[in-house]
Parts: structure tokens; C-alpha cells; sequence
């Protein structure tokens, strides 16, 4: 840190909390939402309130994994070298019948694939392996090899038993889920409720998308960007628009938001220049400030207060730093509301696929992409990473963490990534 950022801290009353402090300061408003229910079909990327338990085994019956023959095996013993047994047909099972006729020596049933093996028989010889013929009237199958007890027989309970937990609470629940829950017949799924994020961006030079670009305004990227990373993290965002360079109305608009929603997110105001309004009106009553400063880039100006019980949440306006910012300390809180069992980035590690030779007092988390080379994962980090930056972001699916001990990293380094998520583009 400079001298002139030192005199910065000093007249702000700032002072740097490390990333994984600041985190555990956030987290603790976290707190667990209400539960709901909503139908099967509406419950996909929602978090389970409770864990699942199989109301029943599963398969519920034993079941034909193949078309053909449902038999007992020892039937089949005295088979081979030419020789053939030939059983009696008693039934015909197609998927979804009950079968008609239990299965005893000498006896078969014609049985299709997931339908019920009827009782008696313990395995099934697949249609290819087997003759069939008219004799005396009645019908008969031929088999000619000997064959294995269990042989295609899915048994009762082979997948969960009853009363074997399903899914844990926490979990978020993805079309393999669904298909499970379906199968157990549940229509209602208890999941826990959205939080409601409000969004906020403060600034006299931000223009609506809608408007025509004009000289010395830009137009709000952060805001629609928050509102997808919100909805990405599973909360409902709430556009509140944009609050010109005015204390007052900010904060009027702020504390109505706090008292309406789970979680409120500013972009923007929170430095130190003459119309910075979210770092004054934080600092208006500063014990219920969690942190206003953080040993990180991008983004070290990134404040957390608490007002009312609800959390306010200040990110710079700095499109890089309010992305890295919110992927940090946002994302946790808004999943730890749901019950995710986990709220944070998973940390993997990558070999740096290209040097980063810039050098910081404070940890750097470096927009960057994956790629897979011959099962390796390389990680390489973004042509332009600074804080203002916006366009790396939409190319970026990691974090690449730089400690500031670091004075420069060399391509072929083993490094650690903050994994964002969505899949690996590279």
C-alpha cells in the first residue's frame, strides 16, 4: 500500500480485513430462509428444506432388465454340448402387467423389459438365446445353454431400500433429482424460499440501456449483470434502478429496501472521491459496519454493513471488481439463505497456462479461462484484467488467486482457481 492510500484509510476510518475474515463476518447473516413447497416440475435449481427418504424400495418388484424368457435356472443345468431343455410356457408378461401364473420346474414365462419377474422364476434368458416351438397343443421355449440365477433380474430394493435416505437436505435439485422424486411419486417438493435481492446502482453519469449514448455518461452494465448473477445464485433480484450522486435520496431508497427485501446489493459510491454517497452513508453509523475495506484487487473497496437485521452489501463500480466482488461475498450469503451445503467457489488447482507478472500488497483474483490439454487443467488468465475492465468478464470461468507475496507467476506454475460457475468454455 502507498503512502497516499494509507492517508486515504486513515481519513475513512478504513481498515483491510483479509478476504477469508470479511467472508466469515458476511456469512453469519446467511440465515436460513423459510421453507415452501412447490410442484416437481417448478422445483429444479431449488434447495431441498429436508432430506428425502425412500417411501418404498426401489424398484418396487424385481424387474426384467431384458426381452425373453423369465425361468429357474436350475432348469437350465443339464444343458450344453448339444443337448436342450424345453420348459412350458404359462404366461405372458408384458410391462406393466402383473404376472398371472408363478413360475415352477419346467415352466416359463414370456416377459418383456422392466416387467415384472413372476414369482418363482430367478432369472431371465434374453429372446436371441432361446427357440420356441408348438408341442401337444402347448407352447414351449428351448433353452441350450446352462444359466446363471439372477442373470438379468433387477431385484427388489437393488437401487435404494426403503427408508434409504435419497437426497440431502441442501441439495440443489437437477433433472436426475426430479426423475428420483418421480419415481417415489412426489408431487410436492419442500424446498426453502428465494431470497429477495434488491439491486441498486448509484451514480449521476449512468444512463439506462434504453438510452442514447451521450458525452461523459455510460450506460449501467453492473445492474443487469448483478440481476443474472443473483438469479444464478438462485435468488430473485429486484431492480431498483439507479440513485443519482445524492446522500438524501439515498438514503431513503436504501433504508426502504432494507426494510423489503432479504438482502440489498449497491454498485458504485463506495471509494473515497467527493460522490462516493454509499461510503458516506454506511460510515453514518459505522458500528453496524461489518468491513469497508478488503486486501484484495480488484475491489478492495468493497463495504458489508448491517442495518435492521438485514445485510447491505456495497460493491465497487468497477465491473471487473463488482464481479469478483460479488462471486465472493454475495454469492455465499444468497446460497447459505437457501441451505446449500456449499455456499462458497470451490477451489481447485490448474497449471498457469500464460506468466502474470503483476505484483500487489494485496491477494489478486485474476479474471481467467480453463482449458483441458491431455488431462490437464490449465488456467490462463485474462489479456486485460484491469478493475475497470468489463469485457473479460463474459470470458472468464475462473478466478486465478495471486498471493501478495507473489512477485510474478510463470506459466507452467501449479496456481489455485476459484472455479465460477457454469461449465469449463475453454
Amino acid at each position: 500500500m502507498n503512502s497516499k492510500e494509507e492517508a486515504k484509510d486513515s481519513k475513512f476510518h478504513r481498515k483491510a480485513l483479509q478476504v477469508a475474515e470479511a467472508q466469515s463476518r458476511i456469512i453469519e447473516y446467511g440465515k436460513l430462509l423459510q421453507m415452501e413447497e412447490v410442484p416437481l416440475e417448478q422445483s429444479a435449481g431449488r434447495y431441498l428444506a429436508e432430506p428425502v427418504y425412500a417411501p418404498h424400495p426401489f424398484p418396487a418388484f424385481n424387474r426384467s432388465g431384458m426381452d425373453g424368457y423369465a425361468l429357474i435356472a436350475a432348469d437350465t443345468e443339464e444343458t450344453g454340448e448339444g443337448k436342450w431343455v424345453w420348459l412350458d410356457v404359462v404366461d405372458n408378461i408384458p410391462c406393466g402387467a402383473v404376472p398371472a401364473a408363478d413360475i415352477r420346474r419346467g415352466t416359463a414365462a414370456r416377459i418383456m423389459t422392466g416387467a415384472q419377474v413372476p414369482a418363482g422364476a430367478d432369472t431371465v434368458v434374453m429372446l436371441e438365446a432361446a427357440e420356441s416351438r408348438e408341442e401337444g397343443g402347448r407352447l414351449q421355449v428351448g433353452i441350450r445353454k446352462p444359466q446363471a440365477a439372477g442373470k438379468n433380474v433387477t431385484l427388489r430394493g437393488y437401487e435404494l431400500r426403503e427408508g434409504e435416505l435419497v437426497l440431502p437436505a441442501g441439495r440443489m435439485i437437477k433433472a436426475g433429482d426430479i426423475a428420483v422424486l418421480a419415481a417415489f411419486g412426489i408431487p410436492l417438493v419442500k424446498v426453502i424460499r428465494r431470497p429477495k435481492v434488491g439491486i441498486f446502482a448509484t451514480g449521476t453519469e449512468l444512463l439506462d440501456i434504453h438510452e442514447p449514448l451521450v458525452p461523459g455518461k455510460i450506460r449501467n452494465s453492473n445492474s443487469p449483470m448483478l440481476e443474472a448473477l443473483v438469479r444464478e445464485s438462485g435468488g430473485e433480484p429486484v431492480m431498483l434502478g439507479a440513485i443519482v450522486d445524492d446522500i438524501e435520496q439515498a438514503r431513503s431508497k436504501v433504508q426502504i429496501a432494507l426494510e423489503s427485501y432479504d438482502v440489498v446489493i449497491t454498485t458504485g459510491g463506495v471509494s473515497v472521491g467527493d460522490y462516493d454517497i454509499m461510503g458516506d452513508l454506511i460510515r453514518e453509523n459505522s458500528g453496524d459496519m461489518l468491513f469497508n475495506k478488503v486486501t484484495m484487487r480488484p475491489g478492495s473497496v468493497t463495504t458489508a454493513a448491517v442495518r435492521g437485521g438485514t445485510l447491505l452489501l456495497a460493491l465497487s463500480g468497477n465491473p471487473g471488481a463488482c464481479f469478483v466482488g460479488f462471486h465472493l461475498f454475495a454469492r455465499p450469503v444468497i446460497l447459505q439463505m437457501q441451505g446449500a451445503d456449499q455456499p462458497f467457489l470451490p477451489e481447485w488447482t490448474a497449471v498457469l497456462g500464460a506468466d502474470y507478472n503483476k505484483v500487489n500488497n494485496y491477494t489478486r483474483f485474476v479474471r481467467a479461462r480453463l482449458e483441458i490439454h491431455e488431462g490437464q487443467l490449465y488456467a490462463y488468465p485474462a489479456s486485460i484484467d484491469e478493475s475497470s475492465v468489463m469485457v473479460t468478464i463474459k470470458d472468464s470461468d475462473c478466478l486465478i488467486v495471486i498471493p501478495p507475496e507473489e512477485r510474478g507467476v510463470s506459466a507452467g506454475d501449479s496456481v489455485k482457481v476459484l472455479k465460477l460457475p457454469g461449465e469449463i468454455r475453454g
